[in-house]
């Protein structure tokens, strides 16, 4: 594996990082992009964050199993 295949699994573990922490943290200025509005929508603001949360794990998950099994 490249080194350009490490950097995405990264990003990804950054990502899903950043997204879990703004759904735990509650993150205002995060729950405020066009985004994130359409989930809040459709699910309210807590099943937002239980979303992005979820989105989180899932994308650092990716990466992990990403790094260990390629």
């Amino acid at each position: 594996m490249g080194p350009s295949e490490y950097f995405i699994l990264v990003i990804f573990i950054a990502l899903g990082l950043f997204s879990l922490t703004a759904a735990i943290l509650n993150i205002d200025w995060y729950f405020k992009t066009s985004g994130a509005a359409t989930f809040i929508k459709l699910f309210g603001r807590q099943g937002a964050r239980i979303f992005y949360g979820l989105l989180g794990l899932a994308l650092i998950a990716c990466g992990v199993c990403g790094l260990l099994y390629w």
